[in-house]
């Protein structure tokens, strides 16, 4: 072949092939499956028309999912190595925390899979726009939404006193303190988080369950609860305890819900409601 093209034409004609390989090599994927509710939603904000092929059955739950009703335009999967494999993804979209064992097999199988992490702080989002807008070559639309998330981060969030004392409150008393995202929504809202006092915290780190005379003791301005699940649990009857009724923010809590799941530019909506809170006081029931 090479023997019949001139020495620049050649050079040419190999220049082409490299940049004709690079450029193969840099075209965005065509069919993206998510398995994670967060990469989920990331997917669902950044992706173009026809690239996301499928969502997780978590992504349409609304009790999980700040998207649920966009979701349900895409299939869902559960998880499963071989049913992601039959939709012949040229890239897998997963959280840090997806099942290893699975991850593995579709890499095994020449399937490409994405990791991304998971988030603890509101301003590790722009990063996870950006992250994802790089993986589906999406860069332009994952950096406009990166741009507002930051300015309307900087508009709601909170500085200086007061901080109103605020508890996390979830069945079988489960709470959120220090390295997770629900508590620095909390937080950046002007409150004080009681899982992160001495009284509550004693070096625990992340979630973990609060006795509730230790929640009655600390008596905070605000309450933040889940809201239950169609079929009643046992685990959540704590919920409906008299001594957590008769605190005086149980006249009107909070409730965390979808928009405190996942680090997507839904948190903002969070953040906004527990800013008004703060500014409206505590006792003021949400909008």
């Amino acid at each position: 072949m090479w023997a019949c093209v001139p020495p620049s034409s050649a050079i040419r004609l190999a220049a082409a092939l490299a940049l004709a390989g690079t450029a193969a090599l840099a075209d965005p994927p065509g069919r993206v499956v998510s398995m994670n509710l967060c990469t989920d939603q990331l997917a669902m904000l950044v992706a173009g028309p026809g690239q996301l092929v499928s969502v997780s059955d978590l992504a349409a739950n609304p009790m999980n999912s700040a998207m649920a009703e966009a979701a349900r335009a895409y299939p869902a999967n559960t998880g499963g190595a071989e049913e992601i494999f039959l939709m012949r993804p040229d890239l897998v979209l997963a959280g840090t925390y997806s099942n290893p064992a699975t991850l593995a097999m579709l890499e095994r199988l020449g399937i490409r899979v994405a990791r991304i992490g998971l988030t603890t702080r509101l301003d590790e989002v722009p990063e996870r726009l950006r992250q994802t807008g790089r993986l589906l070559g999406r860069e332009a639309r994952a950096e406009a939404l990166a741009r507002d998330f930051e300015q309307d981060l900087a508009r709601l969030s909170q500085s200086g006193p007061p901080r109103p004392l605020a508890a996390f409150f979830y069945a079988n008393g489960y709470t959120q303190g220090e390295g997770t995202l629900a508590d620095d929504i909390l937080t950046r809202a002007g409150f004080a988080n009681l899982a992160r006092t001495d009284q509550a915290a004693q070096g625990r780190h992340g979630g973990f369950d609060l006795a509730l005379e230790e929640l009655v003791m600390a008596d905070p301005e605000l309450l933040i609860l889940s809201r239950p699940y169609p079929k009643t649990s046992r685990a959540e009857e704590i919920l409906a305890h008299p001594a957590l009724r008769a605190l005086p923010a149980a006249a009107a809590p909070a409730f965390s819900g979808p928009d405190w799941v996942c680090g997507t530019p839904y948190a903002l909506r969070a953040l906004a409601e527990m800013t008004r809170r703060r500014d409206a006081g505590t006792a003021t029931a949400p909008d």
